[in-house]
């Protein structure tokens, strides 16, 4: 009799026989199917990838049986999952066929678009040559507008010469066509030198002072387009001399008293800044003043549209002597600057302002007695605290000044007193302390501290308020009596000279 037993072995079937040996417990080992098959069996069981894959299920008496899948199918469920890749390369290659025919389609059209222009703009500037009025004033405002933005359009309108004909239509007789031409020919300026080199050199200053001196009653928009046109214009250094010798500072003077200009606050700014670009070059001052500018000015102060402006043209003003001669002869001049230097929450003005009385204390001993009689000691002690790092400097500056002289006087007021104990009954006087005597001396010095000690008392006060009002902190906080006490004992000593 046989009994089958399945073992797990590489399935792998143990017979049991029962034979004539038998009782001698010999057993016999057959196999279901040749070596080579089993081998081959075994190979495919154990093999890293496979070309065979092992699916388990129960055959229906609850055994369990191998199912072995082809290789082939698989690759085949493999590729039905994933998704299919695309060659990086070619795609990569046909983006940069792609970039390149764009690139060159681009730079065909801009081709396209540049040739149009170039058409465009010597069709314009043909029209400028032409006799109709109509057609002259439509190509000026056409020039006028293509310029405004476009760097590019504003050399190519100066190369195609385009600013002859319109410094020509200039002599027009229509108002709107010297209008168009003036504002193209200040839109050909902007940001080109070489264009505002050769407004000038085809005579544009010389025919706009030619409309301002022919007509009285010019019409308010030519007068405008025409002090655009200078400030455009004196922007270059070289243009600076022409303009301010041509005599355009007048004109520009004029339009800042001219009470018909009050509403128009455009022309009042760009008459100032031009007769600013005028001021610096310094052959340009003495034009000046031989208007009513510098009055002006001074008179206009505290006006904060025109103030900052006014004190840059003074800054230039007193680089020459003419300049200062002017400033200081005004009444009450310098009580006007000192002012200036209270003006905490303009620091510009501040310092603008200091420039100009550190210029004039510096070249006369008389304007530096006019500013002391005018208080600037006490302004000039809250600078050195509280003002920019630029005015701290020059009131440092000014001070510095100031005490030489006062420490000249002193020492000559000692000499002339010890020549007086010397030599005689003979007294000294003084044109700024007056007449002493030699027992005074020490008295008079004592009182010089004792204002220089209130002045530093009092500089401190102020700026503890200050710092109180930034904090937002109840007002009577300051002074108090500890700090009375504190700056009570304060000297000279601590003064930034």
């Amino acid at each position: 009799m046989v009994k089958c037993e399945r073992n797990n072995v590489g399935s792998v079937v143990f017979d049991r026989v029962s034979t004539s040996t038998a009782a001698c417990g010999n057993f016999r080992l057959r196999t279901s199917f040749s070596a080579a098959s089993f081998r081959k069996k075994i190979f495919d069981a154990v093999s890293c990838s496979g070309s065979f894959r092992y699916c388990y299920h129960h055959d229906g008496d609850g055994t369990v049986a191998s199912a072995i899948k082809p290789a082939s199918e698989i690759v085949n469920e493999r590729k039905s999952v994933r998704p299919k890749r695309s060659n990086a390369k070619s795609e990569k290659l046909l983006d940069l066929l792609r970039l390149e025919s764009f690139q060159e389609s681009k730079q065909e059209m801009e081709e396209e678009e540049e040739e149009e222009d170039l058409e465009e703009f010597i069709c314009v500037v043909k029209k400028l040559q032409d006799d109709d009025l109509v057609k002259k004033r439509a190509a000026a405002s056409r020039v006028r507008l293509l310029a405004k933005e476009d760097a590019e359009a504003r050399e190519t309108f100066a190369i195609l010469g385009a600013i002859s004909p319109l410094v020509g239509m200039l002599d027009l007789e229509d108002d709107e066509s010297k209008i168009a031409s003036l504002y193209a020919l200040l839109n050909l300026g902007i940001g080109n030198d070489m264009n505002k080199a050769d407004i000038v050199k085809t005579g544009t200053v010389h025919k706009m002072l030619k409309l301002i001196e022919s007509d009285n009653s010019i019409n308010p928009c030519v007068s405008e387009a025409i002090v655009a046109n200078f400030l455009g214009l004196s922007a270059l250094d070289t243009n600076k001399l022409v303009i301010g010798s041509s005599g355009a500072i007048p004109f520009l003077v004029k339009n800042l008293y001219d009470p018909d200009k009050k509403g128009s606050s455009q022309v009042k700014q760009d008459a100032l800044r031009a007769l600013y670009n005028l001021s610096i070059f310094p052959s340009n001052v003495p034009f000046i003043l031989e208007t009513k500018l510098i009055p002006f000015l001074l008179n206009s102060m505290g006006d904060m549209e025109v103030s900052e402006r006014a004190l840059s043209i003074l800054s230039n003003v007193v680089s020459i002597p003419e300049g200062r001669e002017a400033i200081s002869t005004f009444p009450d001049s310098f009580a006007i600057v000192i002012d200036v230097l209270n003006w905490g929450d303009s620091p510009g003005c501040q310092e603008k302002a200091s420039y100009i009385l550190m210029a004039m204390a510096h070249k006369s001993y008389r304007d530096r007695q006019a500013m002391i009689e005018a208080g600037i000691s006490s302004a000039l002690l809250e600078l050195t605290l509280l003002g920019s790092t630029l005015t701290q400097n020059r009131a440092s500056r000014i001070l510095q000044i100031l005490r030489v002289d006062k420490e000249k006087e002193i020492c000559d007021y000692g000499w002339n007193s010890s020549a007086r104990i010397c030599g005689g009954s003979s007294s000294f006087t003084n044109p700024i302390l007056g007449s002493a005597e030699v027992e005074g001396l020490d008295d008079l010095v004592s009182e010089e501290k004792n204002a220089v000690k209130q002045l530093v008392l009092q500089s401190l006060q102020n700026n503890m308020r200050r710092i109180v009002r930034r904090a937002n902190l109840p007002q009577d906080l300051v002074p108090s009596d500890h700090f009375k006490s504190l700056t009570s004992s304060s000297t000279s000593r601590s003064l930034p000279f």
